[in-house]
């Protein structure tokens, strides 16, 4: 039987996202967000990035909202600038509450915005900056 740690664990090695019913004790803290639209489109919410063990994970909050676009992924940025080498994966439902685990090898606190990104445009949906 594969606990909350192993499928995080094996989304995260396999470049999966994850969505998870609930977050529950094990995630708090860490930074936060709010989106903004950009490029014509309204995206909304909150997000925050969190530590679990020594594993970052992306929550967006019940209240995100995406108004839509053609394969929207989730991922970093700094400074206003996507990096396309953060992709955790393809946007799961337009609103709501989903996680996205981070790849190991990939340091979540070198980055201080979360992206929704239109992969097929090359354009932001969606930005928010944490703290």
């Amino acid at each position: 039987m594969m606990n909350r740690r192993s499928l995080f664990l094996a989304a995260a090695a396999s470049g999966m996202a994850l969505t998870v019913a609930s977050t529950g004790a094990a995630l708090a803290g860490g930074a936060r967000g709010t989106f903004t639209g950009l490029s014509n489109h309204v995206t909304s919410g909150g997000v925050k990035v969190v530590k679990d063990g020594d594993r970052y994970i992306v929550e967006l909050g019940k209240d995100f909202s995406l108004d839509g676009g053609p394969d929207p992924r989730v991922a970093f940025g700094k400074d206003g600038k996507y990096d396309p080498d953060t992709k955790l994966g393809a946007l799961l439902h337009l609103t709501g509450k989903q996680q996205y685990a981070v790849p190991p090898t990939l340091d979540a606190s070198k980055y201080n915005e979360v992206y929704i990104w239109c992969e097929v445009a090359g354009v932001p949906l969606g930005v928010a900056k944490i703290n």
